[in-house]
């Protein structure tokens, strides 16, 4: 899961050049044909139209201004395999799935399908927050896997040991500097909040004033709070702390849920708190939420992309690497209450269960069930690294039709339109959608920008929800093709990791070379519903 850990690295280096560098120079966005973005334009970057706007949107407005009047739609449940939703979000609690088959508070599994009280959905992490990482698991349980596979994982822990060491005063270094930023400009401001239009507004000389200026303007570009981003650089110093002590390794955190991770069997375990112990802590699943369906127009935070779907939760996704386990019954319980569409925007290098996880699929599959998947966040090419959970075991032969794999776009149009940080694979990644900076709901009525193939993956599921909520005679796969078949191609070269000299064809990145339209992909699918059942070809 995760709110995408390059992120971070990425802004303590931007830190430390800013420091270096003795903060001469600040962060341009630079759009193709437009100048810099305004915040409003910012906020609702996807919904926008790549001709009307020169941003690489989804046309998401022009569907609801030109497509949509008129037509009537059914609601389509969405299953959100999380973190965990804040479900009392003000722009979310209308959109929020009720089992109507549960009576609520009685303690009784009412619909008899093994979960007492399940009335929005499903806790498989009980009170824990915290996992290992899945190569931690391997070394502490060698009997999981093979041997290459465990001295793969015993080699990437060793690396982690490694990168603790060498990063570990990067990260004090960043978090000093932006706590003595923030206190110089507080002091100067006479408040302890402020916007990076306030910081423009002050004219001054002095050398650490100037300095303190660029370091936080680099740091509020993140979009994040200077609170949020110091909790962040803190959580990242700590968790170098603890990979250099060991502590992961002996720290055993499944405990706290009280059930065998490897035996897909046991499944009385979790429960129906869909928020876990701490609301905080559904940050990545609210946002993803928000992302497919907060209210539109409403004049709260922003608008999802779908405007007739039910958000079932089910939390299954840690601070750390998510069980095969929780991710198999997960998808299995959101098929089982209605689910036509999955969103999984989580991932990981290693999968020793990864069967539970293709069985679910394939179930999902069996029930015409789309699953929307993250590319995931390393820069790499997927058809030749590890990145579950995914469609086919050997990378070229897909077992399924129902899952689409999504990498993340940028803001820029041109060479810097794939997302710095996303993953790509001509084969194991299907389409791009946007990902970089984000708006949406986050837990206790607050609304952010965050970024990551985990926001461009809900991007995607709010688009196929949208088909299956007008064309509802359309299958799983026939909507996947239409995702893949309507997006808009880009035929030049771009930057792959963010390295212009690392540039390649934007068509040899996915299957398809296109980026989700959801204006051309409505469009598409009015007309396949419309074609007698004889000539439908694809699904």
């Amino acid at each position: 899961m995760k709110l995408i850990k390059l992120t971070y690295l990425s802004l303590i280096a931007a830190l430390t050049l800013s420091l270096s560098a003795n903060a001469q120079s600040t962060e341009k966005v630079a759009v193709a044909k437009k100048g810099a973005l305004t915040e409003n334009e910012l906020k609702r970057w996807s919904h926008l139209d790549l001709v009307k706007d020169s941003i690489p949107g989804m046309s998401v407005d022009k569907v609801y201004s030109e497509l949509l009047k008129g037509k009537t739609s059914t609601s389509v449940i969405v299953g959100i395999v999380d973190s965990g939703v804040d479900i009392e979000h003000e722009d979310l609690k209308s959109v929020i799935w009720t089992n109507k088959k549960e009576i609520p508070g009685n303690k009784i599994d009412d619909d008899k399908n093994g979960y007492i009280d399940d009335i929005n959905g499903w806790n498989f992490l009980g009170n824990s927050t915290k996992e290992n990482y899945e190569y931690e698991r391997i070394i502490n349980n060698k009997k999981l896997v093979d041997e290459a596979t465990y001295l793969k994982a015993k080699a990437i822990n060793d690396g982690k040991i490694e990168e603790a060491n060498q990063t570990k005063f990067q990260i004090e270094l960043a978090l000093n500097g932006t706590k003595k930023a923030d206190d110089t400009l507080t002091k100067l401001l006479g408040k302890p909040t402020y916007t990076a239009e306030e910081l423009d507004a002050i004219e001054s000389k002095d050398q650490e004033v100037v300095q303190s200026i660029a370091i936080m303007k680099q740091m509020l570009a993140y979009g994040l709070s200077v609170a949020d981003l110091k909790k962040e650089i803190e959580k990242e110093l700590e968790s170098y702390i603890k990979i250099q002590s060991g502590e992961n390794l002996k720290t055993n955190y499944r405990k706290v849920v009280g059930d065998n991770p490897d035996d897909i069997k046991d499944t009385k375990y979790g429960d129906n708190n869909v928020m876990g112990p701490d609301k905080q802590d559904t940050l990545h699943g609210t946002h993803v939420a928000g992302i497919v369906a907060q209210v539109r127009n409403n004049k709260m935070g922003g608008d999802g992309i779908a405007n007739n779907v039910q958000i079932l939760t089910v939390r299954a996704v840690p601070d750390g690497d998510e069980y095969d386990k929780d991710i198999a019954l997960g998808i299995r319980y959101a098929v089982d209450n209605g689910a036509k569409v999955i969103n999984g925007s989580f991932g990981k290098a290693f999968s020793p269960h990864k069967q539970w996880v293709y069985d679910a699929i394939k179930y999902a599959e069996s029930k015409d069930v789309l699953i929307v998947h993250a590319a995931g966040n390393d820069a790499k090419d997927i058809d030749k690294e590890d990145n579950y959970p995914n469609d086919s075991d050997d990378k070229k032969t897909e077992f399924a039709d129902n899952m689409i794999t999504v990498g993340a776009l940028n803001y820029e149009y041109g060479t810097n339109v794939v997302a710095d940080f996303s993953n790509y694979g001509k084969l194991n990644v299907d389409v791009f959608a946007p990902g970089v900076k984000i708006y949406a709901s986050t837990p206790k009525d607050t609304y952010q920008f965050l970024q990551g193939t985990s926001m461009a993956a809900p991007n995607v599921a709010g688009v196929a929800a949208l088909i299956r909520s007008y064309y509802p005679t359309l299958t799983a796969k026939q909507v996947k093709n239409i995702l893949m078949d309507s997006g808009t191609a880009i035929s030049t070269s771009v930057a792959v990791g963010g390295d212009p000299d690392k540039s390649r064809l934007f068509s040899e990145l996915s299957q398809s070379g296109r980026m989700v339209n959801a204006y051309n992909a409505m469009v598409m699918a009015e007309k396949l519903a419309k074609k007698p059942a004889s000539v439908k070809i694809k699904g």
